[in-house]
């Protein structure tokens, strides 16, 4: 059986990936152990949060399906970070975790070229240093021009719980257990992470009225930029807190904690800490918070976010009933870890197609990252890669300056992982730039070049970018003369400051105290039919006009060495002025660009000028898709 593309795993990176593959017009083939887990959200089923919003917006202007699909299943919506600056406001949703897998199920399978299977791949087959197709545990092969691999955490997955463990990829469901030592002696080097996911209550147990309500959003809002519809759900979730008592406990039995009993050695994300981790390192801390949150509209089962342990059940049923609200919860399902094979992500190029196998790529967990949405953009980079290879034309490549997904490959490729990889907006130098509400304005140019946007959706694009100059510009051509009425406006705002020369609106709007809204009243009486949107973009864009430029000069500085691509088989041992270390570090990673190599740990400013006057002639300007 023949495709254009194979995926395998249907989790977050694989959907994505298949979904870009098939509609490129590629006939595309997804194999996935269970058909029914599809797009599962194992740990807390939410979606978006500081970082990660970002994320799920760029991957919606690009033309992915995460934001759309969130949008359709979210039960509650918050905006995090509102009273913070505008780089580091961001979107999340609890999600319905049952009818997001439906609703994700259902778009694969009603989407032409798209072919949903059952199976565990157990071998890439590899002709002449090319992916060629897969092999799996039946025996069946399936042959492809490209193979995508996204098998999360069910390489020789691992599940433990107190002193006990046994073989899965995630709990319930089966491992993969030959693919690793497969991609071993294609030459892979492999690594190995583990992750935890706290127990889930039955809502009937518990009494909330102990703790503190958290409500959602009332204002319409959402992830997609395509289809807002407005508030869809707003279910309540909940705060309570450990106590000392919780402590005790923890404290008595800290010898069960696979982490002190030695049943796990492996990295976990620290970000994300065990109860155990956190009494541990934070001995001096009496309460941590707990968000109870709920795993769906119809369903009990509560996620205890925040009481993350794999301790055994009957000790984890002790902590759970210390805190306040949960003294009578009863577990649905223990808490556990999990422990997963990973490939070292520097063997990958900007693509995420492999340095040592022609047309295999790799995203999502298996590239040594966590989260749903580090997963989705990986899935969606190396699905559209695929395609473009498959079509002859210019890869997809994303950098620093213009987005967080930039960001993530290139941390991904370019630093070394000593823990599951999470996106953070303290990842991003230029975060001011790379902010929610312009995601689609930075990328959806993409997007349509490569066919995921339609010309009607760019138009949108492109008006709305449009209106804001045309705010920006009207705001620099109102000014406003002292006198009565403008100091009794700014006494109406209680600026601290009234004005006694004249003044452009544009000049106004930068001063504290003043919002756009204050502007636009008092000057234009007929709004000029501009959307919140549009005036909160020209809101950042005005007062934070300095820095935003700031930014901008620092991406032109960094433009030259961005530029200009790396031989793959450059041998820098040859290169006289390295330093040793230099060159160690430069033949492990294999740079693709200066840029990259001089974001490398141990690589000196005088090593890339070293680079740039021994290969002076040789370097050759990067080819990348744009528009």
């Amino acid at each position: 059986m023949n495709y254009d593309v194979i995926v395998v795993g249907a989790g977050h990176a694989g959907c994505e990936a298949a979904l870009a593959t098939a509609r490129l017009g590629l006939k595309t083939l997804i194999i996935t152990i269970n058909p029914d887990k599809i797009a599962l959200m194992p740990c807390n089923p939410s979606i978006g949060g500081v970082g990660k919003s970002q994320l799920v917006s760029e991957l919606d202007a690009l033309g992915g399906e995460m934001a759309k699909v969130a949008d359709k299943t979210y039960i509650q919506l918050r905006v995090l970070n509102k009273r913070k600056g505008p780089a580091v406001q961001a979107l999340r949703a609890q999600i319905d975790k049952k009818e997001y897998e439906i609703e994700m199920k259902r778009t694969l399978e009603n989407t032409e070229n798209l072919t949903l299977r059952q199976g565990t791949v157990n071998k890439i087959l590899v002709k002449n240093g090319s992916a060629t197709g897969v092999i799996i545990e039946s025996g069946l092969e399936f042959k492809a021009k490209a193979v995508i691999v996204t098998t999360g955490t069910f390489l020789r997955g691992r599940i433990i719980i107190g002193r006990k463990d046994y073989h899965a990829g995630r709990m319930g469901e089966y491992p993969a257990m030959n693919l690793t030592n497969n991609l071993i002696s294609l030459g892979f080097k492999i690594g190995r992470f583990q992750t935890a996911t706290p127990p889930r209550v039955d809502k009937r147990t518990l009494d909330l009225s102990k703790t503190e309500i958290q409500k959602g959003e009332e204002e319409p809002a959402g992830f997609s930029i395509w289809n807002k519809e407005g508030i869809r759900k707003n279910i309540e979730c909940y705060l309570t807190y450990t106590n000392k008592k919780t402590n005790e406990i923890v404290r008595k039995n800290i010898k069960e904690s696979p982490i002190k009993s030695g049943m796990v050695d492996t990295h976990g994300p620290r970000h994300c800490p065990s109860i155990d981790r956190k009494v541990i390192n934070f001995p001096e801390k009496t309460r941590h918070p707990i968000f109870i949150e709920p795993e769906g509209e119809n369903t009990n089962e509560m996620y205890l976010q925040g009481l993350t342990t794999s301790m055994p059940p009957e000790i984890q049923q002790k902590i759970i009933n210390t805190v306040s609200g949960l003294e009578n919860a009863r577990i649905i399902r223990p808490g556990y870890a999990v422990e997963y094979d990973y490939i070292i992500p520097n063997q990958l190029n900007f693509t995420l197609e492999s340095k040592k196998i022609d047309n295999l790529y790799f995203a999502g967990q298996i590239n040594g990252t966590s989260g749903y949405e580090e997963a989705a953009v990986q899935g969606f980079l190396a699905g559209v890669n695929a395609a473009q290879k498959i079509k002859n034309k210019p890869p997809l490549i994303l950098t620093r300056d213009n987005s967080y997904i930039g960001v993530l490959i290139d941390d991904l490729i370019t630093k070394k992982l000593i823990e599951p990889y999470r996106m953070y907006t303290s990842r991003a130098e230029y975060r001011l730039i790379l902010r929610c509400d312009n995601a689609d304005i930075r990328l959806s140019g993409y997007g349509k070049n490569i066919g995921l946007i339609t010309s009607e959706q760019y138009k949108k694009v492109l008006n709305k970018e449009n209106k804001i100059n045309e705010v920006i510009e009207k705001l620099k051509s109102i000014w406003v003369n002292p006198g009565k009425i403008t100091v009794q406006h700014f006494e109406n705002l209680d600026m601290k400051s009234k004005t006694d020369i004249s003044l452009s609106a544009y000049k106004i709007l930068k001063r504290p105290g003043v919002d756009i809204d204050n502007i636009i009243d008092l000057f234009d009486d007929s709004n000029g039919g501009y959307d919140k949107e549009i005036l909160k973009q020209v809101e950042i864009i005005v007062k934070y006009e300095g820095y935003i430029n700031r930014q901008i000069n620092d991406i032109k500085k960094m433009e030259g060495l961005e530029k200009y691509y790396l031989p793959q088989d450059l041998n820098y041992f040859d290169i006289r002025g390295l330093t040793y270390e230099a060159k160690e570090k430069l033949s492990e990673i294999k740079p693709d660009t200066l840029g990259q190599a001089s974001r490398i740990a141990g690589i000196s400013p005088a090593d890339i000028s070293i680079l740039m006057l021994n290969l002076k002639g040789k370097l050759k300007k990067v080819k990348q898709f744009g528009y």
